[in-house]
């Protein structure tokens, strides 16, 4: 029989997508967050429905530039990730203090991270909800993957420091090929 679950804990059991590392950059200055509130919007072109805190340093960047670019780290990178998100960008420059290294993006300002698997370079191309309920809508410009690595595991937050790495793939029939 189900029993009643706290409303306060609710997002543990929907976070929807792995956690990532989001590049901004502003006045020269490159930042990277941990963010996981993050959602597919649509296929082609993709866009990315993103939440981001406006407590975070990141967030006046990416609403000031609406550049940005979402890096997609492997459970390797585990404790940098949390490192990542438990600091402030105000007073670190975290790629120095995690040993994460910069790459250059092809069409936006923010820099990709060489350590992750896959870095998406985006552009907001919807704020409207920024100011309310701290949404961006992101389109996806650019995308790039390392064809190393064949089954990158992926990290997924649950809530109070408790994450779940992506298992065994299984393939079920579908009407889409």
């Amino acid at each position: 029989m189900k029993k009643s679950f706290p409303l306060s804990k609710v997002y543990g059991l929907l976070e929807p997508g792995p956690v990532v590392l989001v590049t901004t950059a502003q006045k020269g200055r490159a930042n990277v967050m941990t963010l996981s509130w993050l959602t597919m919007m649509d296929f082609e072109p993709p866009l990315v429905g993103v939440v981001m805190s406006d407590r975070n340093y990141s967030f006046a960047a990416l609403k000031a530039t609406k550049q940005c670019v979402i890096n997609i780290p492997t459970v390797e990178l585990a404790a940098k990730v949390v490192g990542v998100g438990n600091s402030s960008g105000r007073r670190l420059d975290k790629f120095a203090a995690f040993g994460l290294t910069p790459q250059p993006a092809r069409h936006v300002a923010p820099p990709l991270i060489d350590e992750c698997y896959a870095s998406l370079e985006c552009r907001v191309t919807d704020a409207r909800m920024a100011t309310r309920y701290n949404f961006f809508v992101l389109e996806v410009l650019k995308a790039w993957i390392d064809p190393a690595r064949k089954r990158p595991r992926t990290l997924h937050h649950l809530g109070k420091g408790r994450f779940v790495v992506d298992g065994r793939t299984i393939t079920l029939p579908s009407r889409m090929k």
